[in-house]
């Protein structure tokens, strides 16, 4: 994979460019003139992050509710956001712990000073690629006796295709207590629409030119990453569609449609 930016002013970084897509401060020029090209083709590209967001926080809410998980790893957590995932499970369960994972010492720096007040937080620097040293460098923050929550939020769709990316999400869900939540979204490739599917291939050529990743997989490809995984319902969708609040306001953009999320389970009786 590509090594992260970190500092360097001169060229756009994943996660800087996703913090200015939120609204976020923390980023540069380039980060931001490489989001206005992206808006040139897709004028509506800001509501994917936000849309994306909103699950996240519905995800966090069903694992610490729902599933009684109160132990959670964001890998590929990337800068500081509004509701980050620590606060919305706080909310819920004040004795809740969170770790956040990003191999971006930019990242890790500055989510370690703006987080270092809060109880059960942890910033810490690991690669996603390597699943056992990652769940190693964890460890101690966590008990790994007990079920956890692995959160890999828009960040597989930034792992080529030769580094394996369902041996990485099987590798994770190996080495997890039973009863343990993987949760994964993943930029889609719509194939049956000719509309999404042209949109689709255009962005990932500039996120591929520009970033150095962003791939748009097709739902079958995305769907495979949860095999041998209990979904929860309603499985494999687009994030607007996953425990929605109420009726969707308005008719969901053609950007809105790019993605796809779900949430597993790892069951108690795990095939030999």
């Amino acid at each position: 994979m590509r090594a992260p930016v970190g500092p360097d002013p001169t060229r756009p970084s994943i996660a800087r460019v996703h913090d200015y897509s939120l609204g976020g401060k923390d980023n540069y020029e380039v980060d931001r003139r490489f989001f206005h090209d992206i808006l040139q083709i897709a004028p509506r590209m800001r509501e994917l992050p936000l849309m994306t967001r909103r699950w996240l926080d519905r995800v966090v809410r069903y694992l610490v509710c729902d599933a009684a998980i109160d132990q959670i790893v964001d890998i590929g957590a990337g800068l500081p956001a509004f509701r980050n995932i620590h606060e919305v499970a706080q909310q819920h369960n004040p004795r809740a712990r969170v770790v956040y994972v990003d191999n971006d010492p930019l990242c890790c720096t500055h989510g370690r000073a703006l987080l270092a007040r809060h109880a059960g937080v942890q910033y810490v620097q690991a690669d996603l690629t390597r699943p056992r040293a990652l769940l190693s460098e964890v460890a101690e923050h966590l008990e790994r006796d007990r079920p956890l929550a692995v959160i890999l939020s828009s960040v597989v769709h930034h792992v080529p295709a030769e580094f394996d990316p369902d041996g990485i999400v099987r590798e994770y869900t190996e080495n997890l207590p039973p009863g343990s939540h993987l949760a994964i979204n993943h930029y889609l490739d719509p194939a049956d629409d000719p509309a999404a599917h042209r949109l689709a291939r255009e962005l990932e050529n500039r996120f591929v030119r520009g970033l150095g990743s962003g791939w748009f997989r097709t739902r079958e490809r995305i769907a495979s990453l949860f095999d041998g995984l209990e979904l929860v319902e309603p499985g494999v969708v687009e994030p607007g569609d996953w425990w929605p609040y109420g009726p969707a306001p308005r008719p969901r953009s053609l950007e809105e449609r790019l993605m796809l999320g779900a949430l597993g389970r790892i069951p108690n009786l795990r095939n030999r």
